[in-house]
């Protein structure tokens, strides 16, 4: 078997992407009302919004060294000649420390990635580390497949309120009082593992326009791969990936909704893109 890649639910990869390219996902776990379940297998994006809007207790938490240790020890007792383990940011979870605690038992055959970033930001890397490891290469070369990609990603995005980013210790309560009491819509982005904000708009209609004018400057003449994230919103996100297609019609374009983890920190209504190297 090559170089076996695994990440975690908040790559939200498109639709069968995980199993068309070999790459394994390990769910972080949300809570709602105390009751716990898996992301995107137990508890769901539809399930998640509607536990927000009904105002119930949502909290998400990492998985535990041991589960990260039983999948590492599965791959490579069928045969993974080691194990890439990529993850979102440890800014914003401490997914990636659980992963390189379980590593600790595997020495070199196990390789631990902080991303730096989340949702496709996570995602594109970890597909491109996923067609490196099947040319058959080493897992020196996958891993920094994995990081470079990571690195070439930009996220941006813009939310209903940063209420939800506040609560869960993601953003600063200032930045929060501030999108607040201006009444804007605040455009966020990934930068060096944080979320920040990048700009304030008045609208949500410029707050979209600017996602897309956003990515095009992100994308430049270069190949590159779009997602389109949201929670709850299907058709202001097929809406954006349209445009998105306008403007850059030479890039490949997937709609992914956010899961639950991801979702309980930014509340319904989200919408993102991400652009990638392709």
């Amino acid at each position: 078997m090559p170089f076996a890649v695994l990440t975690d639910s908040t790559a939200y990869l498109p639709e069968g992407s995980a199993d068309r390219h070999g790459v394994h996902v390990v769910p972080l776990l949300v809570r709602v009302d105390g009751r716990e379940g898996r992301d995107g297998l137990d508890i769901g994006p539809a399930q998640l919004a509607a536990a927000l809007r009904e105002r119930r207790m949502v909290t998400t938490s990492r998985p535990n060294p041991a589960e990260f240790a039983e999948n590492f020890r599965a791959l490579l007792d069928a045969g993974a000649d080691g194990v890439l383990s990529v993850h979102l940011s440890r800014e914003l979870s401490g997914t990636w420390e659980s992963a390189r605690l379980a590593a600790e038992e595997f020495g070199a055959a196990v390789r631990v990635v902080d991303s730096r970033t989340t949702a496709m930001g996570l995602g594109f890397a970890v597909l491109r580390a996923a067609e490196v490891a099947a040319t058959g290469a080493g897992g020196e070369a996958v891993e920094a497949a994995a990081v470079e990609a990571a690195a070439a990603t930009k996220c941006f995005f813009v939310v209903e309120t940063l209420e939800y980013l506040r609560r869960g210790g993601r953003i600063g309560a200032a930045a929060a009082m501030v999108g607040t009491a201006l009444a804007v819509k605040p455009i966020l982005h990934v930068a060096d593992g944080q979320i920040v904000p990048l700009e304030k708009v008045r609208t949500t209609s410029r707050a979209v326009s600017r996602l897309v004018d956003l990515a095009v400057d992100a994308a430049g003449e270069s190949p590159v791969g779009i997602a389109v994230h949201h929670l709850a919103d299907p058709d202001r996100a097929a809406d954006l990936a349209t445009r998105l297609g306008a403007r850059l019609p030479g890039a490949t374009c997937v709609v992914s909704e956010l899961g639950a983890v991801i979702g309980a920190h930014t509340g319904p209504g989200v919408l993102g893109v991400v652009v990638g190297p392709r």
